[in-house]
């Protein structure tokens, strides 16, 4: 698909309708950015919690003529040095044949305007793969700047069947 001369995706909220769209987008994100396969039944009733209760976050949906060509999450982080939330940007996906479209710009732009409209909202955040120069180039291009903060997790202790 050429996306140069479509014009500016639509953007949306996510239903219940987008659950497999979401799905695939998160499969081939980690995939493509991690080199890892998660688990498709644990991914589903993830993305099925969000859609169910949106005091989780909120999925947007970039499309044209109908047709899904990217998706991101949006995750709240409460901020006691700020007395607000930052919102976190997450499994963001863009389909390859719609990349360099204006798909992640449409996006965020759009979580940008819903959070200069939301109050307490004190800002937007993102983590990224260290070695996904492609992407860092875009969140830069939007303005979005490196922190000073790395990211450590553990994760809990768990069955193998929940991963």
């Amino acid at each position: 698909m050429n996306t140069g001369t479509l014009g500016a995706p639509r953007v949306r909220d996510a239903v219940a309708s987008d659950l497999a769209f979401i799905v695939e987008a998160n499969l081939a994100m980690a995939r493509e950015t991690e080199g890892k396969a998660l688990s498709r039944e644990v991914l589903e009733r993830g993305v099925a919690a969000v859609l169910e209760s949106p005091a989780r976050g909120f999925y947007l949906v970039a499309e044209r003529a109908g047709e899904a060509l990217g998706c991101l999450l949006v995750t709240r982080e409460w901020s006691d040095w700020r007395d607000g939330d930052w919102w976190w940007l997450q499994s963001v996906y863009v389909l390859p044949s719609a990349r360099r479209g204006g798909v992640f710009r449409t996006l965020h732009g759009e979580v940008a305007r819903r959070a200069a409209a939301t109050p307490g909202v004190v800002g937007l955040r993102l983590y990224v793969e260290r070695d996904n120069v492609r992407a860092q180039a875009t969140y830069a291009a939007i303005g979005m700047h490196e922190t000073a903060y790395r990211l450590y997790e553990r994760e809990a202790a768990r069955g193998r069947d929940e991963r």
